[in-house]
């Protein structure tokens, strides 16, 4: 369930070129830095000419990315080579070429591949300088073991997306009164669903229903100042039974259905089936399309808790095999964490900029602002090696109880957690 694979669609960037006089305060006040003598590597490694820093990009942030090297050449001296990689395959790709010196010196990077880049000692801290001038979750996304180990630029998480033409007035603010409130526009005829959510039949939607997992007050693991401990499970006991019940419930009733995939909600929705619907940003250019009038509401809550949901974040990270730290880490933090660059990163992509400043200006598109507040009050996707054994036993028990193919949610599920306990204690 990694960023890095299709838990959903990203959107499709325009390209864009930013002009120059966008650019002229993001390092403004650099001087050149000196580089160290030269050593030759092929194409353009972590282990070439000192006076050349590799990046590591994709095809929707080049355009963006491409006078902004420009600039940080002009300022310092320093060549900016962009490399266009799949984003799909930038956490394998670095991990297998950083340590044999044909990796790049930066990376654009999910932030939950952090883990499992400093477990295999291809990243390496970066100085952020400054925590203050981006969100806090932002940064916390990017902090393994108490370091900070990539270069925020934009975040995300899900919210309700309401059709406004069939429910006007804001999304309730609990669970059970959002359904009642669908099941008035279904029994009006306007709508076929009072609420969608798409699920896998196998392995249901850990990701979406994170934020009705955590208002029964059972997040996945305890989440400190150093990150997320993997020693410590909290999705178990009395309140996961709660949450587990919820789901049995909820699947018993309808409301949760595994034959209801994403693409099936979505293209409900769409059409106008439901009034409310899960999703995330990467939506909104097809919803637009669709000439759906829609808003962005905070999630409800389930429980009696706050509903937080997952924040996925991306930024740039430095190889830990880099011959130009110092001014690789000056291209990412002054340049990329820049106002400016955030700024055109967040037109591009439309994703909020992790740059508080730049966040402030974003959002004057309600949009943004609405998704904003979300990922405010979220927590980040957990980035710890263990999440890659977790998803699927996760997931599958959730299939289960929904599915009512659990006798015992509430065993169901406790024994799900031990399983994971095991396994996290085990590797």
């Amino acid at each position: 369930m990694s960023s890095t694979i299709g838990r959903r669609g990203f959107i499709g960037l325009a390209g864009l070129a930013v002009g120059a006089t966008a650019l002229t305060a993001c390092g403004g006040e650099s001087t050149s830095s000196s580089t160290p003598a030269a050593t030759a590597s092929a194409g353009g490694s972590a282990a070439a000419d000192a006076g050349t820093t590799t990046v590591w990009t994709d095809s929707n942030r080049e355009p963006v990315l491409k006078p902004v090297a420009a600039k940080f050449k002009t300022d310092t001296g320093v060549t900016v080579k962009l490399v266009v990689k799949d984003f799909g395959k930038l956490a394998d790709d670095f991990v297998t070429q950083v340590p044999t010196g044909k990796g790049p010196d930066a990376s654009i990077m999910p932030h939950d591949a952090t883990g499992r880049l400093v477990q295999n000692g291809v990243v390496s801290p970066i100085e952020l300088g400054d925590a203050s001038l981006f969100e806090d979750v932002a940064v916390q996304a990017f902090t393994y073991d108490g370091q900070v180990y990539g270069l925020p630029y934009s975040t995300e998480s899900i919210a309700i997306l309401r059709n406004t033409a069939l429910a006007p007035d804001k999304t309730p603010d609990t669970f059970d009164a959002m359904i009642e409130a669908g099941k008035k526009v279904v029994a009006g005829g306007k709508a076929k669903y009072p609420f969608l959510l798409g699920l896998d039949a196998k392995t249901s939607d850990p990701f979406h229903l994170y934020p009705f997992q955590t208002s029964f007050g059972a997040p996945i693991f305890e989440l400190g100042d150093k990150g997320f401990d993997a020693s410590k499970l909290a999705m178990g006991g009395d309140k996961g039974a709660k949450f587990a019940t919820w789901l049995a419930d909820q699947g018993k009733a309808g409301i949760l259905n595994l034959n209801m995939t994403q693409d099936i909600a979505k293209a409900q929705f769409f059409a106008g089936k439901a009034p409310y619907f899960i999703t995330g940003p990467w939506n909104l250019a097809d919803a637009k399309k669709a000439g759906i009038k829609y808003a962005v509401d905070a999630l409800p809550k389930a429980g009696d808790q706050e509903a937080q949901a997952f924040v996925t974040v991306q930024g740039f990270v430095m190889s830990a095999k880099t011959q130009n730290s110092v001014a690789v880490n000056k291209f990412l933090v002054e340049y990329i964490g820049s106002v400016e660059v955030q700024t055109e990163l967040y037109k591009a992509g439309l994703r909020a900029p992790a740059n508080k400043a730049a966040y402030e200006a974003a959002k004057a598109d309600a949009d943004v602002a609405s998704f904003g507040e979300v990922s405010a009050k979220g927590v980040p996707m957990p980035n710890i090696p263990a999440m890659s054994g977790v998803w699927t036993d996760w997931g599958t028990a959730q299939a289960q109880i929904i599915g009512q193919k659990a006798k015992d949610p509430a065993k169901t599920w406790q024994a799900m957690v031990d399983t994971l306990d095991a396994k996290i204690k085990k590797s």
